[in-house]
């Protein structure tokens, strides 16, 4: 038996595949990502219900098992009904997951269709859709090297 916090078969496998500089993206209840998966990437869908699985659980599995480079955010709208003022509430609950982890840089912003761009670009080699119900609840991974 594996004896890791990551036990997920499909997950694991597309993991292995993967390597320095690949991207993995954790996507929210809401994001296309049935219908902007790149070509490389490997969907696993986890969205039983609304709310389970969720993006942190996912993330804390996820860098359980991998080294981050760099993790970024889809940068949310300041107009319009999805506007926010402030940082989404989820954003903490990444920074302090991806801390506990080892990663201390900051998270990238990247434009909405830009995000979407990259999420479907061919270094894309696993999109985790979760049940979040949070907006703007997507994260980007780039996987880093083990030192």
């Amino acid at each position: 038996m594996l004896k890791g916090d990551l036990i997920h078969a499909d997950i694991l496998h597309a993991l292995g595949k993967a390597g320095h500089g690949s991207k993995i993206l954790i996507a929210d209840g809401n994001y296309p990502a049935s219908t902007t998966l790149g070509k490389n990437a490997r969907l696993v869908s986890l969205n039983l219900t609304p709310g389970c699985l969720d993006c942190v659980t996912v993330l804390e599995a996820i860098t359980s098992a991998i080294v981050v480079e760099k993790a970024s955010v889809m940068e949310t709208l300041k107009e319009g009904p999805y506007a926010m003022i402030e940082d989404p509430e989820i954003w903490a609950d990444f920074k302090a997951t991806l801390k506990k982890s080892g990663y201390s840089d900051k998270l990238d912003l990247i434009e909405r269709f830009a995000f979407y761009e990259a999420g479907a670009s061919d270094d894309v080699a696993l999109v985790i859709q979760t049940g979040e119900q949070r907006i703007y609840a997507n994260i980007l991974l780039t996987i880093g090297v083990r030192m």
